[in-house]
Order: structure tokens, then C-alpha cells, then sequence
């Protein structure tokens, strides 16, 4: 008895020397994140302007970071591979995700996925956001968005647009404005802003819902006229183009936001971390000119705000796509 209570003893003594070896061990090591290589998972392909993006964000959260920070593609799925990755990651802060409104909430939405766009993530921040701007060929002959109402009003169902596919957020940002104004205008989807650009330049399809990045070369050429932008105020490079609330059609601005996130269980230290990280980078000129050249615009929102953004995302997303008969059964 005497001996097997001693061995008892000597091994709960043993275990809590070792806890108290090892607890400032791992504390230590969870302080000193990251102590490695990051991966920041994008879900699209290299080379697009989502690669953009995530490859100035890798650079600048390198800088802050004094770690490597690589970006790696996986694309396809309509984001869901990408972000299906990571939320099967292990969450540690050293595989994070720059992914979009289409990866977190709109696909989830409409079609069957393995993991929950808003549930299976830690969110740190709103990387940009990318509002988007209805523009039209010249040969249409209207200038503004009153006037284009008016004519799809005497013409219903006679008009096309453009949009870079079918569940994207130029295609939805263009029904719900169609839907609000009480208008038809038939969608012409396609596998992206280039080849949606191309014939609306050539005026075989006479309007497009697009981000600003792509038609701003366009409008300051006077090659595309632009009748409302989809931002929360007018955009600086085009000061005379009201906004789509400007036009009395407000709340039906669908914009393509990129996010950066990790796994769900993720360390509170580590999203704090790298929260203060985006806020820095957020606060950097060099980065608010890149964006600007982007066409897009700053957050700057904690970890809890990008949340309850991505939800409020998630619940206006799921009426407008429920009203087209786009969502999953």
C-alpha cells in the first residue's frame, strides 16, 4: 500500500514539474510568433488582380512581421478550393487566407460547400474593398443613370450588360440595382473583366457592371462613359460620377471585399497580432496608393467589426440571391 501511494505521489510530482517546464516553454514559443514561414493561401489564380493584392499585402506584412511571408494559389471551385483549404488548416497563424465576398459568402450560398464561409474562420480585417461602376458604350447615348433607366423603361427587356460571371459581384451589384429600379436588362456573363471589356469596347454588348480597376482606363479615355459607382462616396480619379445612393438607389452597392483570415481556433494573441499588423499597413501611404490605383478603398476594421461585416454580407447577400432563385435547396 505504502509503496504504491509513494509511486502515486512521485508521479503527480513528476507531471507537475514537467507542466511547469513546459508552460513558460510554450508560452514563450506562442510569444514569439511567428517563428516561421507564413502562407497566405489566395483562391484564385496567379496573375489576376486578387494575386496583386495578396502579393503587396504579403510584402507588407513580411516587413512588419520580420518572418517570410509566401503566397501560394489555389484557385477553382468559384474560391471554394482556396478557402476550403484553410479552413481545414491547422490553426496555428502560420496558414492565413486572403480570400473574397465570392469564397466566404456568396458561393457557400449557393451552392453546397465543406466548410462554413463565415463559421470556420478567425477574420482579422478588411484587406480593400472594390466597389464596382456601371459604365456604358457612347453609342447607347446616355450619359447618366437616369437617363438609362428611362430608356430600359421604354425599351423593357431590349438591353444587355456585361458582367465578369455569373454569382460575382458585378453580376449581383447590377441585379439588385435593376431590381430596386423596377427594370429588365438582360445578363450577358463572362469568364472575366478582359473579355467582358473587349466587347464592351467593340459595342456588341452596351453596358457593364465592372470594378473600377478595369474600366478606369476606359472612362478616362472617354472609350466608356460611366453612369454610377457602387462606393460609399465618389471615387477620387472620378470626382464627377455620382454614387449610386447620389442616384437614389442606395443599398444596392455589391462590392468585391478581400478579407484576410485564418482557421477557426486560431490563438486570440495571434489574430490580435496580426490586427495591429493590418492597422499599421493600413496607415501606410505607399500601401493607400496602391489601392487607390486599384480602385479600391480602406476598412481599417478590428477582428470583431470584419465579422460582423462578413455577416451583414452574408444576411443581404442571402435576400438578394433568394429574390433571383440563386440560392442552394
Amino acid at each position: 500500500m505504502t509503496s504504491t501511494h509513494l509511486s502515486s505521489s512521485r508521479r503527480w510530482f513528476i507531471a507537475a514539474a514537467a507542466s511547469a517546464y513546459l508552460l513558460p516553454m510554450l508560452a514563450s514559443a506562442q510569444a514569439s510568433y511567428p517563428a516561421r514561414t507564413i502562407t497566405l493561401i489566395i483562391p484564385y489564380a496567379a496573375g489576376g488582380p486578387a494575386d496583386a493584392m495578396a502579393r503587396v499585402l504579403a510584402n507588407q506584412l513580411q516587413t512588419r512581421l520580420k518572418q517570410t511571408v509566401i503566397v501560394d494559389s489555389k484557385a477553382g471551385g468559384a474560391a471554394t478550393i482556396g478557402t476550403g483549404f484553410v479552413a481545414r488548416a491547422q490553426p496555428d497563424g502560420y496558414t492565413l487566407l486572403m480570400s473574397t465576398s465570392a469564397g466566404h459568402v456568396v458561393t457557400p450560398l449557393m451552392q453546397r460547400t465543406l466548410y462554413d464561409g463565415v463559421d470556420d474562420f478567425a477574420f482579422v480585417s478588411i484587406v480593400a474593398n472594390q466597389p464596382n461602376v456601371l459604365v456604358a458604350h457612347p453609342s447607347l447615348g446616355v450619359s447618366t443613370l437616369k437617363e438609362l433607366l428611362a430608356l430600359a423603361t421604354k425599351e423593357p427587356a431590349k438591353l444587355f450588360y456585361a458582367s465578369a460571371g455569373s454569382g460575382g459581384a458585378t453580376h449581383l451589384g447590377a441585379e439588385a440595382l435593376w431590381q430596386k429600379a423596377g427594370v429588365k436588362i438582360t445578363h450577358v456573363p463572362y469568364g472575366g473583366a478582359a473579355p467582358a471589356l473587349k466587347d464592351l469596347l467593340a459595342g456588341e454588348v452596351k453596358l457593364g457592371m465592372l470594378n473600377l480597376s478595369a474600366t478606369q482606363p476606359f472612362i478616362e479615355k472617354g472609350t466608356l462613359k460611366a453612369l454610377a459607382y457602387g462606393g460609399s462616396g465618389r471615387a477620387a480619379s472620378l470626382p464627377d460620377v455620382p454614387t449610386l445612393a447620389e442616384s437614389g438607389f442606395g443599398g444596392t452597392e455589391v462590392s468585391t471585399w478581400y478579407s484576410l483570415a485564418a482557421p477557426k481556433g486560431t490563438p486570440a494573441d495571434v489574430i490580435a497580432l496580426l490586427s495591429k499588423v493590418m492597422k499599421d499597413i493600413d496607415a501606410d501611404p505607399a500601401y493607400q496608393l496602391f489601392l487607390a490605383s486599384q480602385g479600391a478603398e480602406r476598412k481599417s476594421l478590428s477582428p470583431a467589426e470584419t465579422t460582423a461585416f462578413v455577416r451583414q454580407d452574408k444576411e443581404a447577400m442571402a435576400r438578394l440571391l433568394g429574390s433571383l432563385s440563386l440560392l442552394v435547396k
